[in-house]
């Protein structure tokens, strides 16, 4: 017992510590306050629909009528059955919100560098690098939850990915099942993806090494354990991603029927993202240095004047009023970079970089290798359209690469190879393995080379650089010359200031090292030494960026909006109807969804023929359109800028019977005819579904009738009465992939109207027509979840079994 508790009480002592520095970190949290992000505000007012529903019903809809006129809630927060793996993810993270996510860093890279035979004490050094690497923070003050849950799951992948190639079968199994599975839960999968590239490579480097050493049948078996740890985990999963499979195909990353544009011009329908939209975000080469100085190139887009500011100075001198002033500075960006915004550099820390500068020339064999091949593919890939011939080649060759945009998330992998090479590194130079002399050659070396590169950019930098941004044009030709000399001498004020900051920490560090060279320091103060200057260097910069400012209230993030004039006067009507909001980009706010079913919504991947309807006709103001789906309120501003509902007269109502059918020969015809059409009379169908209705030609019934009885968002009840079969049109969603109509109780058959619609065929009499969202991907994701369970559970009790059986034979 006594060997157990000096074994385990180094690690519980890490662990409260973790606790501690999350906490401290984000300590409004202990208020009860909550972190403002901008996604999630977002999100909430996507969701609210659906958790009202579970809330009052016990239920869960699946489907949601307060977005883009109606889309599944796969990708807003659903709740499957049988999934377990999610419970184990939220009992991990127990620490109030961000916290927990900041507590998964730390844990997970601990975790991973005791694996790596890292020194725990090390190894907490190299957990608070990676969770204070400013990018990491910077995704949870703007609400990137998902992507910082699938990143803190990473280590732990790896961590089993290791195990397992070390012969260790059974714990890396084990370890790899539950990790992947923690990560497919994350429900990122950009950054999923972007894990499977650094494996890959990991692969390559471990085979390549394998294929030396003669060890190819160990190698092929550990992959074989991992593949099949892989498959359960993706089993554990199923829902979730069976689900999101079957959306993306109908949303804007899936493939569209068009051929041409709004504009007319040809469309390129290939599956995927098209290049402009995928590298919009493409990081600088220069800008890489950001990973080293962090205001390399003037930090984030709304980045503070330096004190002393000539700008300011500038205006003060033309007698700019302090209103007048005020409207200019907030306009002048301090970053001088390529991309369109920068919420904060991706400063990895100047002493992380000295570290895995110093790794290199004490780390020898594959973890070395790996590390900088997936450091240099990750880099030039990061550039996008910077490097356009990798980017264009990854687009149109490597599986799904073109499936997510913004390149430059993909530095992530960067964020977590190099502590790993910097912390290996500085557990060498640490070791008694190492010659004392090539420890000192290593530390001037790194020394030299960082500490150097550095001076050069401070005693040279009006020379290297010349600090102007793509928007520098409009203040020299509003403000002139002399202003706009004031702007670049104060991105070179930041500049400087950052790089002097990163010498110092550097020079601080290789004075450490050098003091436990020489046998001044030991090694427990020597590592002490160090996590201070990480923590002073990392969170000196976080806290520029992500801080006590931006908690707020915990009411102000359940309930981020508030109702306004406009919100109440609608939500007085208790019909079923739709909602624009016209005083915004109504499809990229989730305002409105809030409190109504909206016709717009905020979500990255937007339901694909809603966003070509919007394209074609809902953003120019088509009026027709809106009627079609049943916009019976818009929201507009004021004179007084005060939001105001204007009710909708025209709006063809929740369901009608039409006389017209107008034949398309594709896609395209269906979306264009659709300009100025009378849909209350006329419906285009495509000439695919022309089969679908009895005659063509639809016989008039001025008596026939058609009302929505009662309503739920996945359960529609109609009532009809006809004297003649009648074509119905219904101001809801066209998706195949789970609606089903009964008419009196019994299965019957819809299709696809007006491009977005749906329609049926109703008979002649009195009908109860339903529909009911019954997703068949969730029963079957559910049953492959239960069983992936109980296929995991009996590997683990049989494992350990025969693990501890071993062990009691060898006694």
């Amino acid at each position: 017992m006594q060997f157990n508790y000096k074994k385990f009480l180094p690690h519980l002592v890490v662990f409260i510590l973790f606790i501690v520095a999350s906490l401290a970190y984000f300590n409004p949290v202990l208020q009860g306050k909550k972190i403002f992000q901008s996604d999630i505000v977002q999100y909430t007012g996507m969701a609210k629909q659906q958790n009202d529903f579970r809330k009052a019903t016990g239920e869960e809809t699946y489907w949601t009528d307060a977005a883009f006129g109606g889309m599944p809630t796969y990708q807003l927060g659903a709740k499957y059955p049988n999934n377990y793996i999610k419970q184990l993810d939220l009992a991990i993270r127990f620490l109030p919100r961000p916290a927990d996510y900041l507590f998964l860093y730390f844990i997970g890279m601990y975790i991973l560098f005791l694996v790596l035979k890292v020194d725990y004490k090390l190894a907490f050094l190299g957990a608070l690098a990676f969770g204070f690497s400013t990018y990491l923070i910077i995704i949870l003050g703007v609400g990137h939850n998902a992507k910082a849950h699938a990143i803190a799951y990473m280590p732990f992948v790896l961590s089993g990915i290791f195990l397992t190639f070390r012969g260790k079968y059974l714990w890396g199994f084990l370890l790899l099942t539950v990790s992947m599975a923690l990560e497919l839960v994350a429900n990122h999968f950009q950054m999923t993806y972007y894990l499977m590239l650094l494996v890959v490579i990991i692969g390559i480097v471990y085979a390549i090494d394998a294929f030396k050493k003669k060890l190819l049948p160990h190698y092929f078996k550990a992959v074989g354990v991992m593949a099949v740890g892989v498959l359960i985990a993706i089993g554990l999963n199923a829902t979730n991603i069976l689900a999101t499979k079957e959306y993306a195909d109908t949303s804007t990353r899936g493939k569209t029927e068009l051929t041409v544009n709004a504009d007319s011009t040809p469309k390129d329908n290939k599956t995927g993202l098209d290049f402009d939209y995928i590298t919009e975000y493409s990081y600088g080469k220069l800008e890489s240095f950001n990973l080293f100085i962090p205001r390399f190139m003037g930090g984030s887009s709304t980045e503070a004047f330096p004190k002393d500011s000539k700008t300011v100075e500038s205006m003060m001198r033309m007698g700019a009023s302090s209103q007048e002033a005020n409207q200019v500075l907030n306009q002048i960006p301090m970053y001088w970079g390529d991309q369109s915004f920068v919420g904060a550099p991706a400063y990895v820390g100047a002493i992380i970089i000295f570290f895995a500068v110093l790794a290199l020339f004490l780390i020898r064999g594959r973890l070395k290798w790996w590390i900088v091949s997936a450091f240099v593919l990750t880099l030039l890939l990061s550039w996008g359209k910077n490097f356009s011939g990798l980017t264009e080649f990854f687009i149109d060759y490597v599986p799904l690469y073109d499936k997510f945009r913004a390149v430059s998330s993909i530095q992530v992998i960067i964020e977590l190879i190099l502590p790993i090479l910097a912390i290996v590194g500085l557990h060498q130079f640490f070791s008694q393995f190492e010659k004392e002399d090539e420890k000192k050659k290593a530390l001037l070396y790194s020394t030299g080379i960082v500490g150097g590169i550095t001076l050069i950019f401070i005693l040279f930098k009006s020379s290297l650089f010349d600090f102007a941004s793509p928007y520098d044009s409009y203040f020299r030709d509003e403000m002139g010359l002399p202003f706009l000399e004031a702007i670049r001498e104060d991105r070179m004020s930041l500049f400087t200031s950052d790089a002097i900051r990163s010498l110092i920490f550097v020079l601080l560090t290789a004075a450490v090292l050098w003091f436990f060279i020489k046998g001044k320091l030991k090694k427990g103060f020597a590592v002490a030494a160090l996590c201070v200057l990480v923590l002073v260097d990392l969170v000196g910069v976080d806290r520029r960026y992500v801080n006590e400012d931006d908690f707020v209230q915990a009411k102000l993030v359940d309930e981020p909006f508030q109702k306004n004039g406009a919100d109440i006067q609608i939500l007085e009507d208790d019909g079923h109807y739709r909602v624009y909001d016209a005083t915004t980009n109504a499809f990229n706010s989730g305002r409105a969804s809030y409190y109504h079913n909206a016709l717009g919504g905020y979500h990255a991947a937007k339901p694909g023929r809603m966003q070509d309807l919007n394209e074609f006709y809902i953003s120019k103001g088509n009026i027709g359109i809106l009627n079609m789906m049943n916009v019976r309120y818009i929201i507009v501003q004021n004179k007084n800028g005060g939001a105001v509902a204007q009710r909708n007269p025209y709006a063809n109502g929740d369901a009608w019977f039409v006389e017209n059918v107008l034949p398309a020969e594709n896609a395209n015809e269906e979306i264009q005819l659709l300009d100025s059409l009378d849909t209350k009379k006329t419906a285009i169908i495509n000439k695919e579904l022309l089969s679908k209705i009895p005659s063509q030609k639809i016989e008039r019934d001025s008596t026939a009738t058609i009302e929505l009885f009662s309503y739920k968002p996945n359960h529609l009840v109609y009532e009809a009465s006809t004297k003649s079969a009648q074509l119905a049109i219904f101001s809801e969603v066209y998706y195949p992939k789970g609606w089903n109509v009964y008419i009196n109780g019994k299965p019957a058959e819809y299709f696809r109207a007006d491009y977005v619609l749906r329609a049926m065929v109703i008979p002649p009499g009195n009908n109860k027509i339903e529909f009911k969202f019954e997703p068949k991907v969730i029963q079957t994701g559910s049953t492959i979840s239960l069983v992936s369970s109980i296929i995991f559970l009996l590997i683990l009790l049989s494992g350990l079994y025969f693990a501890f059986r071993k062990k009691e034979l060898k006694v």
